[in-house]
């Protein structure tokens, strides 16, 4: 009796059912990628760490710059600067400075602010949050991991240059 070899043959729905099953697969694995990526932490360098805001000497007396890789506004007061979150303090909408008028005004629902954060009309509970400032060498490097809520402006929370 000779031994007969079967050749097991793959029918059509077979071959169609591990072409869909590895198809789906291939999604799923991408979708994995794409949302790990979606929660990775944002690397150092930009908003959530240490940034460069530029000389001290770039920034005059009484003014206000906004430095867009941070996501705050850089007042320079007489007595020295403040880096100002631009989130309102209400339901935290971008709040940009109007020369115009010469403060803070948030589009959403109309709080004010002067230009060391300080609340002067509007729903907001308290003035805009600060970041720490470091001077070194002339350089201004600001901290935004370590947003400060206060409940008003105090002369020690400007950085003196």
């Amino acid at each position: 009796m000779s031994e007969q070899k079967t050749k097991k043959s793959l029918s059509r729905s077979q071959f169609l059912g591990i072409a869909w099953g590895g198809s789906l697969s291939l999604v799923f694995a991408q979708a994995a990628v794409a949302l790990l990526k979606f929660i990775e932490p944002v690397s150092s360098g930009g908003f959530g760490g240490s940034i460069y805001a530029g000389l001290i000497d770039e920034f005059a007396i009484n003014s206000i710059n906004r430095i867009l890789a941070g996501r705050f506004f850089l007042s320079r007061t007489e007595d020295g600067v403040i880096a100002l979150w631009q989130k309102c303090t209400h339901l935290g909408c971008a709040v940009p400075w109007v020369e115009e008028e010469g403060q803070f005004h948030c589009p959403c629902h109309g709080s004010l602010f002067n230009e060391v954060g300080d609340v002067l009309g509007g729903p907001a509970p308290r003035p805009l949050d600060f970041f720490p400032i470091e001077i070194k060498s002339g350089e201004v490097w600001v901290d935004t991991s370590q947003p400060t809520e206060r409940a008003k402006h105090q002369p020690e929370h400007i950085t003196g240059a």
